[in-house]
């Protein structure tokens, strides 16, 4: 282990969300976007001012991907994937650019993001405690040029944990239901956005924490979430655990690299479990500097 699992993520951000995703960092903008799935709310928190906006959206968004055009996002929702256009005033425009055929009703889009050449995929699940949930219903879609869900994967609980190697070669992806814990490595061609020779990458329940969202950094390290025990894990390209963060709340989500130098580690979190204390900080952005780990810009949606 590495001196990082002695350091203890601190709350930067107390946003009481119910379920707190997808946390994007901004290069352009130096500012944080995540979502609140349940409560149907993207958040920005500017790091020049401090300032939070609030936009409301007519589905619950849980997965963002910024595109080539300053203020539009895209996003995976309820029905499909959408196009998000964000206004000043609080207001956005919500387009529905791609309708998903979900596996069976109660479906929702889960984890997702860009690959490195800029396509954009996202998993899909039943939302908990719907009917048929914990069903291997869920699927990997990818969002083409001409407007299309294209599928590559099938047969998931819960998808999550998706990200991509520095240079993209290797895609990841966890299934975070309690039944499955695992995450598995993919051969990824980045001329044609395949994945292939999905093989085990790192079998969770020998770990703390189920795995939930993730990022890599320029180690080509797999930055993990292991919600429920309230850490996030690092695994070498090898998948051997290097270090962990601790977070103060059971219920770490998702997190992403930021601030001016990338070495930012920001991790949303779900307020479930902090139901009987509303003065829980659970539901927050928690945050940690790092030293020797440096993540790498999101990639935008280029259609190809």
């Amino acid at each position: 282990m590495s001196a990082l699992t002695a350091f203890t993520a601190e709350l930067v951000l107390d946003t009481r969300n119910e379920t707190g995703e997808s946390p994007v960092w901004s290069v352009a903008e130096q500012a944080l976007y995540w979502v609140d799935i349940p409560a149907c709310r993207l958040h920005r928190w500017s790091s020049a001012d401090g300032h939070i906006a609030n936009w409301g959206t007519p589905e619950a968004i849980a997965c963002l991907a910024p595109t080539q055009h300053a203020n539009q996002w895209l996003a995976g929702a309820d029905t499909g994937i959408a196009r998000l256009t964000l206004s000043s005033d609080s207001a956005l425009e919500f387009e529905c650019v791609a309708l998903a055929k979900h596996a069976q009703p109660h479906m929702r889009f889960n984890d997702g993001r860009c690959d490195r050449q800029g396509r954009f995929l996202a998993g899909t699940m039943v939302w908990d405690g719907r009917a048929g949930a914990g069903t291997k219903a869920g699927a990997i879609y990818q969002y083409d040029s001409v407007g299309a869900l294209r599928p590559l994967l099938s047969g998931f609980r819960k998808p999550n944990g998706l990200a991509f190697s520095p240079r993209g070669e290797t895609m990841y992806l966890s299934d975070s239901h309690p039944e499955e814990r695992m995450v598995w490595a993919y051969d990824y061609d980045v001329r044609t956005g395949t994945p292939s020779n999905g093989r085990p990458f790192i079998d969770m329940t020998s770990f703390a924490g189920r795995p939930d969202g993730a990022a890599v950094d320029t180690d080509g390290c797999y930055w993990i979430c292991g919600t429920d025990a309230g850490v996030v894990h690092r695994y070498t390209p090898q998948g051997q655990l290097d270090s962990s963060v601790r977070v103060p709340v059971a219920k770490p989500s998702m997190c992403a690299f930021g601030g001016a130098d990338l070495r930012t580690l920001f991790i949303t979190s779900m307020r479930a479990s902090a139901a009987s204390d509303p003065s829980a900080p659970d539901g927050g952005v928690f945050a940690i500097h790092l030293a020797h780990a440096q993540g790498i810009a999101e990639p935008v949606y280029t259609p190809v």
